[in-house]
């Protein structure tokens, strides 16, 4: 058994524009440095192309067929105002991205995986039930959750999210829905201005933990032990989604934290070691923000470095 990626041709074809920072280059980035020899153990399969059904674990009907009819054939065209964008690939793009995250669980319940890194792009802890925002379509963390429960009968199912900005889309899908948890550790003033401690869930399953600008290893590091990963324990997942992007690293342009690759190593770390209590190692980590090159490359090695160990 081994780490198994998940990645597809198509995530390249998200296309939102030159000046955009959730660009192609990502993917390009993280691949490239999981082709390198060191990662040579790893497993690679195609991820297949997402159903509007699975979309819909999360999503409302109206919003799937409206981002289904607003795909344009050729162009761009903006959802929110800009910054979030769909290009004629787009559709294709964010398909194979919850056609991942879902076959990511399938293979790990399976045993065909000890666990699951999705390199797939773009990005979707921002988008909520009915709306796309910041970067975000659909949202794969959140489907992936919901589809553990509905598909495999798992009781409880977590999201962790070490991205630097909340994932609001995540929060508001699971607000109400005790059997899912969301944690998130996040940069706090940031957009999207949501994710304050007092914000717990219908049944205390939001776990926020907002750090401030200029946060480095040592207050994060005691931060996720003290605030976040009691309550994880507590709440005993049968399965843990990663929400695992890397604009908290140092190097990042679009915050102000200040972590190091090592710290997604310890944080990767620690929750393995939940998920071998808990619910016999099962993971799947997908691919969040990252918008410095640098940081995401060593920021995706050294999380993937602990997938595999």
């Amino acid at each position: 058994m081994s780490t198994l990626i998940y990645t597809h041709q198509d995530c390249f074809k998200h296309e939102p524009g030159s000046s955009h920072p959730e660009s192609p280059q990502r993917l390009k980035v993280v691949l490239e440095t999981l082709r390198a020899p060191e990662f040579e153990a790893l497993s690679w399969r195609d991820a297949p192309i997402g159903t509007r059904m699975q979309a819909m674990l999360v999503h409302d009907q109206d919003f799937v067929d409206a981002i289904a009819d607003a795909a344009p054939d050729s162009g761009r065209v903006a959802l929110d105002g800009g910054d979030t964008v769909m290009s004629a690939g787009s559709w294709n793009a964010v398909m194979r991205c919850i056609g991942a995250a879902c076959a990511g669980v399938d293979a790990v319940m399976a045993g065909e995986a000890d666990n699951v890194f999705c390199a797939t792009r773009p990005c979707g802890h921002h988008a909520e039930p009915d709306r796309a925002m910041g970067f975000c379509i659909f949202n794969q963390a959140a489907i992936a959750a919901v589809h553990a429960v509905q598909k495999h009968g798992l009781e409880r199912v977590a999201v962790v999210d070490f991205d630097v900005h909340h994932g609001n889309g995540t929060q508001a899908a699971f607000y109400a829905r005790p059997e899912l948890f969301y944690a998130s550790s996040h940069q706090s003033p940031l957009y999207p201005g949501t994710g304050s401690r007092t914000e717990t869930g219908v049944a205390h399953n939001i776990v926020n933990v907002p750090l401030p600008p200029g946060c480095g290893s040592v207050m994060f590091r005691e931060r996720i032990e003290a605030e976040m990963l009691p309550k994880l324990r507590a709440f005993r997942p049968d399965f843990i989604i990663i929400s695992a992007g890397f604009d908290a690293h140092k190097l990042d342009p679009l915050a102000g934290m200040s972590l190091e690759d090592d710290d997604f190593r310890w944080v990767t770390e620690k929750l393995m070691e939940i998920a071998d209590e808990e619910c016999a190692g099962r993971i799947v980590s997908i691919l969040e923000g990252g918008y410095s090159g640098e940081g995401l490359a060593g920021g995706t090695a050294a999380h993937v470095k602990a997938l595999m160990a």
